[in-house]
């Protein structure tokens, strides 16, 4: 989602410190590398959803089932959405932004555009992030290190791209739609840290009400745009089952865990495994083919982006009074 890539908002922000737990039965680094994969293929399964569905039909479906997931989580946790209207809207807009844009983006991009590099795009929204964040943010100063990161990260994207050589046979408008996609995440990530991180409720609750507006949304949207398609081939529904389902709704739960369990830098390294995946995913599994400059590309970027996540330690300050009792 990341970064990157299709995921609801971090949210982590606004949960409360939870009581120890007992240890879980699947060592975290299993349920990172799970994470990772999931995420990775979810670019194969909208390249395979929009051979039989429109892309705003498998967004639509990716909603659905996403939503569903963490809904029943919700209910199993006997947890209550928000009721600040407040609340409401901003996350109607996180939605917009968020999940309804660049999911359908995503989903239009990879008509055109082969999944790997819909996948490579997704890696540049830490280098968004960085970029909107200096403004946004008066505390987030950009350090030498950090400017430098998102200079090295959109050489990467050029480099990805083929720009001396006209887009390497890329198709721009999809290539664009992707990169478009990666910057909305960043923006949405934005407007949540700004409007959201002191709300009182809980990551779960408000992710899941998150896509349930998302999901009205599309609702609303795709009957307006597309035609009911002349036959549900059993392989781009169970793409777009899957991407819902796992890519949205458990994956999401996944991360849900690892931010509690490690923290959200732990959790959000996962970004940096996503292209790999996505792209030897395209590769072996849809033939697709991939040029010199599009992983060399690719691990220029992940540099970047990774420098742009780095932040300079500030100095140790003097020992603080003990707080009376």
């Amino acid at each position: 989602m990341s970064a990157t890539t299709a995921r609801p908002a971090d949210l982590s922000a606004t949960e409360p410190t939870a009581a120890p737990r007992r240890r879980p039965a699947l060592d975290w680094r299993i349920r990172w590398t799970v994470l990772a994969l999931i995420w990775g293929f979810s670019f194969l399964f909208i390249k395979i959803g929009t051979q039989a569905f429109a892309p705003l039909q498998v967004t639509l479906g990716r909603m659905v089932f996403g939503t569903a997931v963490l809904v029943a989580a919700v209910a199993v946790k006997r947890e209550r959405f928000p009721r600040e209207a407040r609340t409401w809207g901003h996350l109607a807009v996180a939605a917009v932004l968020l999940n309804t844009l660049p999911m359908s983006l995503f989903s239009y991009s990879e008509m055109t555009i082969p999944s790997s590099l819909a996948g490579i795009c997704n890696a540049t929204t830490p280098l968004w992030s960085m970029a909107l964040s200096v403004v946004a943010f008066s505390e987030d100063r950009p350090t030498r290190q950090r400017v430098a990161g998102v200079g090295i990260g959109f050489i990467g994207v050029l480099t990805v791209l083929g720009a001396w050589q006209g887009f390497s046979g890329q198709d721009p408008a999809g290539t664009g739609m992707a990169l478009a996609a990666s910057a909305s995440y960043a923006v949405g990530w934005i407007y949540v840290r700004r409007t959201l991180s002191d709300s009182g409720n809980s990551a779960l609750s408000m992710s899941a009400l998150q896509l349930t507006l998302a999901t009205v949304q599309l609702a609303v949207i795709t009957p307006l745009f597309t035609s009911l398609p002349g036959s549900v081939p059993a392989l781009p529904l169970l793409a777009v089952v899957a991407l819902g389902a796992l890519g949205t709704g458990f994956a999401f739960l996944l991360q849900y865990r690892l931010v509690a369990e490690k923290g959200p830098t732990i959790a959000t390294m996962v970004t940096y495994l996503i292209p790999v995946i996505a792209t030897a995913a395209g590769v072996a599994l849809l033939g697709e083919h991939l040029s010199w400059n599009e992983p060399v590309g690719a691990v220029v970027v992940l540099a970047g982006a990774a420098l742009t996540q780095r932040r300079a330690h500030p100095k140790r300050p003097a020992p603080a009074p003990a707080p009376s009792r």
